[in-house]
């Protein structure tokens, strides 16, 4: 008995084709999903509810992989994808206002280095939110002493160097009834001066990210209570409204943090890259036997110097805690040289179980999220 004929494929332009309708068709169901969360966002604005709802995100988190189960798909690929999708949806909900109240009332808000990087994001966020911005710059036509005058909310953002004189020429111009705020990544120096140099409300905070990011959904900031409750809650507040998390801090604990999450880190990125290219090593070249996580740590050396070398000093040198840090990590860099140079096994093993009681249980988390990182990663190459 002979075989019956095995039908031949469609061809590749046609499946292509209806893999291209299908595409369409998603996106079709991600923009009716858009608009649902426009009416979410109405909703929750008139019953004075927050954005992100925790439980509902795991709830849909956990149905979106079991039905992707049954349907024979990776269901960590689905997760990646509503979880990126719940990303957008927030900052969605952010935009429209979800958690302002129908009847607050807008703010003059006075940006001092208004046109600055930093001072063009936090712009936007205030504009977005419906408040009157006032960029008060050194080339503007308002002058910072004219803006201080004027504005309820007086930001400082200009560089570090600067803050402390800054707030001590304009401190004594702001109204009683005003805030004075600085977006410094230092806090124990420009908190003393603003609650030495104005008698108006008084909260100290620190952004912790650049001005180049995509979203603010999801971001850190750092706040620093001085005084003034009312103007400290609504500031909470906004920030909440625009999706950001907020973290309380003192001012010393603050900077005693910044040596290590600032300072530790720059400084490692800076002698990383300063190695590479005193090796005179081709960047071309090791990409081509890159593995991902040498794409990872050469992703954020190159993006550590493409940014303002005068920021970076600055964050650098005013931190108080700046020389013990450094002198630690040049300790522990020849403490692990030697033991290489020396092929000393036994002491190397000795520090990985000592650093790695250490890290203990966040190795854990930390290889997850890493497994993450790197999938995303070999997802572009």
């Amino acid at each position: 008995m002979s075989n019956p004929p095995v039908s031949a494929p469609r061809p590749l332009a046609v499946l292509r084709a209806m893999i291209d309708s299908v595409d369409r068709d998603i996106l079709n169901l991600l923009a009716r999903r858009a608009a649902l969360v426009g009416e979410i966002a109405e909703c929750k604005r008139h019953h004075h509810l927050q954005i992100r709802d925790h439980a509902r995100e795991e709830q849909i988190v956990r149905d979106r992989r079991e039905f992707a189960t049954e349907l024979g798909l990776s269901p960590n690929v689905v997760e990646g994808m509503y979880r990126l999708i719940l990303w957008e949806s927030r900052d969605r909900q952010a935009a429209l206002r979800a958690e302002i109240p129908l009847d607050a009332e807008p703010k003059t808000i006075a940006i001092v280095g208004g046109m600055g990087q930093m001072g063009q994001c936090l712009a936007r966020m205030f504009v977005d939110l419906g408040h009157y911005v006032i960029a008060a710059d050194v080339k503007t036509e308002t002058t910072p002493e004219e803006a201080a005058q004027v504005a309820d909310v007086i930001i400082i953002s200009v560089p570090i160097s600067e803050t402390v004189a800054v707030i001590e020429n304009l401190g004594p111009l702001v109204r009683t009834d005003a805030l004075l705020m600085d977006v410094a990544s230092i806090k124990q120096a420009p908190m003393e001066a603003m609650l030495r140099c104005t008698s108006a409300s008084v909260v100290g905070t620190h952004p912790m990210f650049g001005p180049s990011v995509h979203s603010l959904q999801g971001q850190r900031v750092v706040l620093c209570p001085g005084r003034g409750k009312e103007w400290e809650d609504w500031l909470r507040q906004t920030f909440h409204a625009r999706g950001l998390i907020v973290r309380d801090s003192d001012p010393a604990a603050h900077d005693r943090a910044m040596a290590i999450v600032q300072v530790l880190v720059h400084y490692r990125t800076e002698v990383m890259g300063r190695t590479l290219s005193r090796l005179g090593v081709s960047i071309e070249e090791t990409l081509s036997y890159t593995s991902p996580i040498y794409l990872m740590e050469l992703l954020m050396t190159a993006r550590h110097f493409g940014q303002s070398a005068d920021l970076y000093a600055s964050i650098s040198m005013s931190n108080p805690a700046t020389a013990d840090v450094t002198a630690v990590f040049t300790q522990a860099a020849d403490e692990v040289r030697e033991l290489v140079l020396r092929g000393d096994r036994a002491g190397m093993q000795q520090l990985f179980e000592d650093t790695q009681r250490f890290f203990g249980d966040f190795t854990n988390e930390a290889m997850e999220l890493s497994s993450y990182l790197i999938d995303r990663l070999v997802e572009r190459a």
